[in-house]
């Protein structure tokens, strides 16, 4: 009888001092840079949690959602307290390799967009990603909004501006060929460079629009189609149907890319408050980086 009660002393003890068991499951694939992964936590007998990516990035969520922003190898930290405030933890290896369409992140005040640039338009493509490696972007501003329209930015002269200076004319000092292509059309979300009235409508070194636009219909696809001789195929007019866009730009100006991820992010910057020259009242800073 005493060695039952000494062994289920010594269980007691035991249990009293032992911690929680942390563990999660990763993806034992590489992963594409960007894509948004769950990290689904099997732990046991614990409270709260601590995560830690590799990248700077922590969570305290039980079963977090993460992306990683660039490929290689990182080594995801698992820390689970029990409601004694003991502490268990676990370590995996996840393998990320670059994406294989080419992306960017677009960081602003107002969130994050997350956009594809078209392998469709190589010398826009070449350039943006030259410009986005070389930080040409960053601190710079969307200086032009206009709400039901588009956003715009990539001007040099508005880094540090000061308040109400008028923007829109800087550049890096050459244009770009034009670089037209009937699927790449002005809906909802599209990247486009901005130009000035030129007749072989060359595109701007820098400056680029984000397109929020309107409801579109089927009559406008038509009209636009007999101005600028051309034809949509059949899924873009069904993009535009369904999410809006400005179609009287098509085959004006150079479409390079689209938001894939944040329209949400275009309607919250188009809805600012702006001056008389559509220049946001209170700076929208943009930051770019390339998903590689």
């Amino acid at each position: 009888m005493h060695k039952i009660i000494f062994y289920l002393a010594v269980f007691a003890l035991l249990g009293s001092c032992a911690r929680p068991m942390a563990n999660f499951s990763v993806p034992t694939e590489d992963i594409p840079a960007a894509k948004t992964l769950t990290f689904n936590n099997e732990t046991e007998k614990a409270q709260s949690y601590l995560w830690d990516f590799g990248d700077g990035v922590t969570s305290t969520e039980t079963s977090p959602e993460h992306r990683f922003l660039g490929s290689g190898t990182y080594t995801v930290k698992l820390t689970a307290t029990d409601e004694k405030g003991k502490t268990g933890t676990k370590e995996k290896k996840v393998t990320v390799v670059a994406p294989e369409r080419c992306l960017v992140l677009i960081q602003t005040p107002m969130g994050d967009m997350l956009a594809e640039i078209y392998d469709r338009t190589p010398l826009h493509q070449d350039n943006f990603v030259k410009m986005v490696e070389q930080g040409y972007y960053d601190s710079l501003l969307f200086h032009r909004v206009i709400q039901g329209f588009m956003i715009q930015g990539g001007d040099p002269d508005s880094k540090n501006a000061p308040p109400g200076k008028t923007l829109g004319s800087g550049g890096p000092g050459y244009t770009i060929k034009a670089e037209f292509v009937d699927s790449l059309a002005h809906v909802k979300g599209a990247l486009a460079a901005a130009r000035t009235n030129n007749p072989q409508k060359r595109s701007s070194g820098s400056q680029f629009y984000i397109v929020q636009g309107k409801t579109v219909s089927e009559q406008e696809l038509n009209t636009r189609e007999g101005v600028a001789r051309f034809r949509y195929p059949s899924y873009v007019r069904e993009e535009y149907l369904k999410m809006g866009g400005t179609p009287f730009l098509d085959q004006e100006y150079t479409v390079f890319g689209q938001v894939v991820e944040g329209l949400d992010v275009i309607d919250r910057i188009a809805a600012v408050n702006t001056n008389g020259q559509n220049r946001p009242n209170e700076d929208v800073w943009m930051v770019i980086k390339l998903i590689r």
